[in-house]
């Protein structure tokens, strides 16, 4: 069974660190989340490093 695993990220927009749950069923894919503060769309891009360890990157809708 695969665990989600928590993260956090700073919102590209107001700045703000959110904590966000990360699916490793997501690696490799983009999706779009509402920030938690400001409401603005992020796009979420998760990757799966050599270790296995999952990593997130996130970008606002004018950098994707």
């Amino acid at each position: 069974m695969n665990q989600l695993t928590e993260t956090s990220i700073s919102c590209p927009y107001c700045g703000e660190t959110i904590n966000v749950l990360i699916d490793p069923t997501d690696v490799e894919q983009q999706y779009i989340e509402d920030c938690q503060v400001c409401c603005k769309p992020i796009t979420f891009l998760v990757h799966e490093n050599i270790d296995g360890d999952l990593s997130v990157n996130v970008y606002s809708e004018d950098e994707v």
